[in-house]
């Protein structure tokens, strides 16, 4: 059976004046004269993106868009019309966001997260309304999990994440500082499922090794420095960022355990390497 909207594995049938003939069991997609290289034969199998075209046509290509079905990706706006806005997603044929999927209205150059769906005679379109196609926790997701995060606002408290293409999740500020922008994909982890459903994310799992490496990270910072680091728990994490590539979080968790175990000592103006006596 076709999947519309995805990428399918399909068998060669026929190859004629029009283009490869390609099945899975009963149902079947073009795949275009002008995408066939001259090896393709009967019987090859080929993995391409299945869609119905305006006129109902199911078709198939090579080309792997930004997003499929039920997925979310960053888009530029290539044309705009009284149908709607028309965005690259890495096929010849654009995306149609018509007016109605878009908050406000799209303009030429602008780019836009944008997820995949399929109007009513199974076409893919976009849509950039995001919240409202976001759904509450469920069993799928577990606190300490691994996911994909994709940054859709940000707010006083942090960025706002799409989880796994399905989810609204927070990553809190003093994490990730101002390096974060409107469209990145990360991989992070569940941290908390509150008993609202409200989800918080992390970049960083805070495990053992995690924090064996900012402990490694601060400690080796401090003999280059001879001794003395110029961050503390007060700096702002975007400094901390730039200069040791840990989040402020973990910076404070490694440096509280070389504090305990007496290697460092903290000052209003830094951290200095405790010397041996």
């Amino acid at each position: 059976m076709l999947e519309l909207g995805h990428m399918n594995l399909l068998t060669v049938d026929a190859v004629d004046a029009r283009g490869a003939w390609l099945v899975t069991g009963r149902d079947g997609a073009l795949l275009p004269k002008r995408e066939i290289h001259a090896a393709l034969c009967p019987g090859d199998r080929v993995s391409v993106f299945v869609y119905r075209d305006r006129t109902g046509k199911t078709l198939a290509t090579l080309q792997k868009p930004l997003a499929t079905l039920g997925e979310f990706a960053l888009m530029r706006v290539r044309q705009v019309n009284a149908h709607g806005a028309f965005l690259d997603w890495g096929l010849e044929k654009d995306l149609l966001v018509p007016h109605k999927e878009q908050p406000e209205p799209m303009k030429v150059g602008q780019t836009h997260l944008v997820k995949v769906r399929l109007d009513r005679q199974g076409r893919p379109i976009g849509t950039a309304k995001i919240e409202p196609l976001l759904a509450l926790p469920d069993e799928t997701i577990a606190e300490g999990q691994k996911v994909t995060l994709i940054v859709y606002q940000f707010t006083p408290l942090g960025a706002k994440v799409i989880i796994n293409h399905r989810f609204s999740g927070l990553l809190y500020r003093d994490e990730i500082g101002h390096r974060l922008k409107y469209g990145d994909r990360r991989e992070g982890y569940i941290r908390r499922i509150r008993p609202d459903g409200k989800i918080d994310c992390t970049l960083h799992q805070g495990t053992r090794d995690d924090l064996a490496e900012a402990r490694a990270v601060i400690m080796k910072a401090l003999h280059a420095g001879q001794g003395f680091l110029p961050l503390h728990d007060k700096s702002p994490p975007a400094q901390i960022q730039q200069r040791l590539g840990l989040s402020k979080k973990l910076f404070k968790k490694g440096l509280g355990g070389l504090y305990k175990e007496g290697l460092v000592t903290l000052d209003e103006d830094g951290v200095r390497l405790k010397k041996s006596p």
